[in-house]
């Protein structure tokens, strides 16, 4: 560790290395938090999480019951066991509370004075933190079961919405109306996700086992229907390609964007190149999806090799995202995990014996001197 801290300083070692190296070992020693607690203030099912990227403080949850509640994640009191405080909610008495399950909450990426929740209940909301007030709101026609807004966009204000119908919808929050409808789906729209890396790039995963993706900018709108025979099978007939055999019912960019990944209910897990759709051929194995809606998995962010964090009936599954083998299952909970994710900045240490292949050359001799 020493040799590998002077390394550092006189600048032959990457800065991020150590930090890199650090999270990769926090995540391989993962295991269930003995002395941190979650303030219980749901009734039912939590369908949603989000922490804020500003502070990385501010935790959202959205429950089956309607409700949203804001967390503190920070241990103020200083003390070894400590429990997640809720410093707000907006319970069933509050005039404007979903009337029903909310599937999706956001923190504004850019601001956590704002955040945004969609439900059963047909509509997206808008949110002030300080006065807990809508500032908007989306009236749909149909159920809404997925919406995100771009995490790195300083030039649009866009929510992409997908709901029951086969349409996904842009909502604009400088205008305050749906401003764009991308048509090319045939069944409902299960997840939708921003490329990480584009500000125009969005991804949406349909019931009819197709993964799009689309730059908003163009009217035809979409670039790549994936294919995961990669066009061997289709005869590069755009549209018989699916991405899965059965609902593709969740997506995530890795953290650099280069890469998507997909779930489905075949019981898959899919690695692609997001810039030209190929399909890597990664093998997860099976992948136990049993999701009736959106199943919302997670990617690690900073660490040496990337990790995908997938709810595995009562526990998490956790793979490397590149070579697709299993690390570990994190279990705790007792029922079905609905969602998950990933805060770099909270993962707990243990004492565990570690995959040599994700070992550092700073971790062995160095740290013993």
């Amino acid at each position: 560790m020493l040799g590998f801290l002077s390394a550092r300083q006189t600048g032959l070692e990457d800065p991020l290395r150590l930090r890199r190296a650090e999270s990769t070992r926090r995540v391989l020693g993962l295991e269930l938090n003995k002395d941190r607690d979650v303030e219980r203030i749901h009734g039912g099912g939590i369908n949603t999480l989000d922490i804020e990227p500003v502070e990385g403080r501010y935790m959202l949850s959205g429950g089956s019951d309607g409700v949203i509640v804001l967390y503190d994640l920070e241990n103020s009191s200083r003390q070894s066991y400590y429990t997640c405080k809720a410093v707000c909610s907006i319970g069933r008495d509050h005039p404007d509370v979903h009337r029903y399950s909310v599937e999706t909450v956001q923190w504004y990426p850019h601001d956590t004075g704002m955040f945004t929740s969609s439900s059963f209940d047909k509509t997206l909301k808008v949110w002030d933190t300080n006065t807990l007030q809508t500032a908007d709101v989306f009236n749909f026609e149909e159920t809404v079961y997925s919406h995100h807004m771009s995490p790195v966009s300083t030039k649009h204000c866009l929510v992409a919405v997908g709901t029951r119908g086969p349409k996904v919808q842009l909502c604009d929050l400088k205008s305050g109306s749906c401003s764009h409808i991308l048509q090319g789906h045939r069944q409902e729209i299960l997840a939708v996700s921003w490329s990480p890396r584009y500000d125009y790039i969005l991804a949406t995963a349909s019931a009819d086992s197709r993964v799009k993706l689309w730059d908003v900018r163009r009217a035809s709108g979409c670039l790549i229907t994936l294919d995961q025979h990669n066009g061997k099978k289709s005869q590069a007939v755009e549209s018989a390609n699916t991405a899965h055999n059965g609902k593709v019912n969740g997506l995530c960019f890795t953290s650099d964007g280069l890469h998507l990944l997909t779930v489905g209910t075949d019981n898959r897990m899919r690695l692609w190149n997001s810039s030209n759709g190929e399909n890597t051929l990664v093998n997860y194995g099976k992948v136990c999806n049993n999701s009736k809606k959106g199943l919302k998995f997670t990617v690690s962010c900073g660490c040496s090799s990337e990790f995908v964090f997938v709810p595995y009936g009562s526990t998490i599954a956790v793979y490397t995202v590149y070579s697709g083998e299993q690390i570990t299952m994190l279990k705790g909970h007792y029922k079905t995990v609905d969602c998950c994710v990933f805060q770099s900045n909270f993962q707990t240490t243990t004492k565990s014996q570690l995959n040599p292949a994700f070992e550092d050359a700073w971790s062995s001799s160095d740290e013993e001197g």
